[in-house]
């Protein structure tokens, strides 16, 4: 059973991120605000449901929340200031645009950069043991999904609508084979050592 809030009297904000260990793809970012009274069978862990539950899980947030809202942070704006940094700025942009303002940030995850000094709590595992994080974790999940399904298309070779960017044994050889693509993080090590010097010369 997920906790309904950390702080009862609080307006609390769910924060959490998806795609942070991607080879490609922008890395992003939910916040949610819930009614501390809600409930669903299917509201927890993303990496606990299937894509179909997941789905329906995120059309029931988008329909309860008080507020919600999912931002992307680009492949090239990671390689600019780093994963890291770019996780917490995601967050931070998925903050500016809800509708709500909340007063206490609960954060999935042990690090985060503060927020217009609203104070907050990192939670481990936070998205198994809050409802709020647990929704932003679905919302994450299922836009970034959508979105690596969507440029899938574009970029056929590397099978992103079946391993959303994540660094397969298949997306590795397809990068070896094909070159990385203007979605690849270039900060990241897309290839073996021993290869790695070769990719960004093309």
């Amino acid at each position: 059973m997920l906790l309904p809030f950390f702080d009862q009297y609080a307006i609390e904000a769910g924060c959490d991120e998806a795609g942070r260990g991607c080879l490609a793809g922008p890395v992003f970012a939910a916040a949610v605000i819930l009614s501390p009274a809600s409930a669903h069978a299917l509201l927890r862990d993303s990496k606990q449901l299937q894509a179909a539950q997941r789905l329906e899980a995120r059309a029931w947030i988008e329909a309860t929340a008080l507020s919600w809202a999912v931002v992307a942070v680009s492949a090239a704006e990671i390689d600019q200031i780093n994963i890291l940094q770019a996780s917490f700025l995601a967050m931070h942009r998925a903050l500016d645009e809800l509708s709500v303002r909340p007063n206490l940030l609960l954060i999935d995850g042990n690090r985060f950069r503060p927020y217009r000094n609203v104070p907050f709590h990192c939670i481990i595992k936070g998205d198994s043991k809050y409802a709020s994080i647990a929704a932003a974790s679905i919302l994450a999940k299922t836009y970034r999904d959508d979105y690596m399904v969507q440029i899938a298309a574009e970029y056929p070779n590397y099978d992103w609508q079946n391993n959303k960017g994540y660094p397969t044994v298949a997306h590795r050889k397809a990068i070896a084979r094909h070159g990385a693509t203007p979605h690849h993080r270039r900060s990241f090590r897309l290839l073996p050592e021993a290869k790695q010097g070769t990719l960004f010369l093309e």
